[in-house]
């Protein structure tokens, strides 16, 4: 049975896309800052019949709790087929314009949005480099193309310009990049994937489906060694392709 690992999977488009992991036949490891957030999440999981979920405390802001996530995960499996980096913060409270926004905003959501998946994938990297085919997805957001930005065009263009989420996640999609550079030569599949906008508490329930948010990321986590590496993919800005520009 393939493995896989979800940050902040106890809740909005992370449980949703451990649920729908569960459902095709994969052991899923939530994901969570707080364990009893991720307990309950897996009891939710186990009602449902989806009995191959497990709870992992795992804070990515917290070098410790990530090693000690680490280690718990490596007395239960030596192989980690996927890997997606779903935590995110979106810049703390209103506003976070770049001109509003304060020292403290910025560093916030850099360190959960950048150094957090950083951090994350280099724990984790042995036990994905045990598996055949492994994957990493980054989620990311269109909100982060330095392109889309950009151009008037956009029909987002004029909306309020997340300022400090934003500027994260365009870091986020350059450290994409970077990995996949250095994995290039790798069975890895390395890819940012925008879920689009979606109806979750991060978002105060605007958007999309939740279901449809996780199927755009677990499509991108099972590509074949065919499939792309080091791309960006925004099936909602780009229904036909999926790839957006950076």
């Amino acid at each position: 049975m393939k493995t896989v690992l979800i940050t902040g999977a106890n809740k909005g488009i992370g449980f949703e896309t451990a649920r729908q992991f569960l459902q095709k036949g994969f052991s899923v490891f939530i994901g969570s800052r707080k364990l009893e957030n991720g307990l309950e999440a897996v009891k939710k999981l186990h009602e449902e019949g989806l009995i191959h979920a497990q709870a992992i405390q795992l804070d990515v802001t917290d070098d410790t709790s990530i090693r000690n996530a680490r280690k718990e995960m490596g007395i239960k499996t030596q192989v980690l087929d996927i890997l997606i980096n779903n935590a995110g913060i979106n810049g703390g409270s209103s506003p976070y314009t770049v001109l509003e926004a304060t020292t403290s905003q910025y560093l916030d959501a850099l360190t959960t949005n950048v150094i957090g998946v950083a951090s994350v994938t280099q724990t984790f990297i042995d036990l994905l480099r045990n598996a055949s085919q492994p994957r990493i997805v980054n989620v990311s957001t269109s909100v982060g193309s330095l392109s889309l930005q950009s151009d008037p065009q956009w029909p987002a263009y004029n909306y309020a310009k997340y300022g400090v989420y934003a500027i994260s996640k365009a870091a986020l999609n350059m450290y994409t990049v970077q990995l996949a550079y250095e994995l290039r030569n790798t069975n890895f599949k390395v890819n940012a994937v925008c879920p689009g906008l979606t109806k979750t508490d991060f978002t105060f329930f605007n958007g999309g489906e939740v279901d449809i948010a996780a199927n755009r990321i677990i499509k991108y986590a099972l590509i074949d060694q065919d499939g792309p590496t080091g791309k960006f993919f925004s099936e909602e800005t780009n229904p036909q392709t999926g790839e957006i520009a950076w």
